[in-house]
């Protein structure tokens, strides 16, 4: 992958993140105390810094081949998730991200949360919120940086890249002190669904054993079509009903039990990366376990092909469904 592309890539799944992020803060700003939401903000960066750092050089020390296959995995079942709930907004299945109606959630949530002052910070809600979320949206900046950077060896592209993005997003967010509405986030997210389905697909059957016709060039082939086969998709699921689970209101639901913290951070992992559809990974996982199987076919690069291809639809019909 050229520099360029691993340039914009990386620049703009970081914008989507970005956006997410500076909405909750400039909420906990405006809302509650701007001074304890800044602080929460330069901590939680100071964090992600550290988690980059330590990660970082540690990922490069792998094996390529291994490398590639846990980078392109992971970037498949980060893809996979983002590209299903592209599918299924484009096609109405899905309400649209709006950043109106979650900037106004937190404005609500933050205004009937009570004042509290901790360790020397006015507003203890206000500095949570904002910690909280720049964390759980900059880890997700970092996977991106690392994963496409580590791979390629062009980490100071990626983290260019990344910074990049987050500051013109930081100063869109001060100028306006609003929800970035402006943004197209929906489209954003489809187009970095396309890409990091594409660049799993390529890295994780790379280093799976596949070699792909071309070679790089694939990646120009791999991109569009998976751009077609989601468009497909929209229409078909525009003119489709999808049936949905019954919804006993009867049923008692019970409270969650309360777990230590290692359980905690455990679930925490496990939900950042599986997500909501573990047969989603399950389906990514046996892909690539057997194309490594089929290495030596000349054309085992097909059977990440119908993998992607198998797994994109299914997954969004299981979510219309649920």
């Amino acid at each position: 992958m050229s520099v360029y592309a691993l340039f914009v890539a990386v620049f703009l799944a970081c914008v989507v993140e970005a956006v997410e992020a500076t909405t909750i803060v400039v909420a906990a700003g405006a809302t509650r105390n701007w001074k304890s939401a800044l602080i929460g903000t330069v901590i939680s960066f100071f964090v992600l810094c550290i988690i980059v750092a330590v990660l970082g050089p540690s990922i490069m020390l792998l094996p390529i081949g291994i490398l590639r296959v846990v980078v392109g995995g992971l970037l498949l079942i980060f893809g996979l998730q983002w590209i299903i709930k592209a599918v299924l907004r484009a096609s109405g299945h899905k309400s649209r991200h709006d950043e109106k109606e979650i900037y106004q959630k937190k404005v609500t949530a933050a205004r009937a949360a009570k004042l509290e002052s901790k360790f020397g910070v006015p507003d203890w809600y206000a500095f949570t919120l904002a910690f909280k979320g720049v964390l759980l949206e900059g880890l997700e900046v970092v996977f991106i940086v690392l994963t496409f950077a580590t791979n390629d060896g062009h980490l100071p592209v990626a983290l260019l890249a990344a910074g990049l993005a987050v500051l013109i997003v930081v100063i869109m967010g001060v100028v306006i002190r609003g929800p970035l509405s402006r943004i197209p986030e929906n489209t954003l997210k489809f187009i970095v669904s396309i890409l990091l389905i594409t660049f799993g697909t390529f890295w994780g059957g790379e280093g799976a054993g596949a070699v792909w016709p071309g070679s790089d060039a694939a990646l120009l082939v791999i991109a569009p079509a998976v751009a077609v086969f989601a468009l497909l998709l929209v229409l078909i699921f525009k003119n489709i009903t999808v049936a949905k689970k019954n919804d006993d209101s009867s049923v008692v639901i019970a409270e969650p039990k309360k777990r230590n913290w290692l359980a905690s951070f455990g679930m925490f992992w496990y939900d950042f990366i599986i997500g909501d559809d573990w047969q989603m990974a399950t389906g990514v996982v046996i892909t690539l376990v057997v194309l490594k199987f089929a290495g030596n076919w000349p054309a085992a690069w097909i059977i990440a092909v119908i993998g992607v291809v198998f797994l994109i639809p299914y997954g969004c019909y299981r979510a219309a469904k649920a």
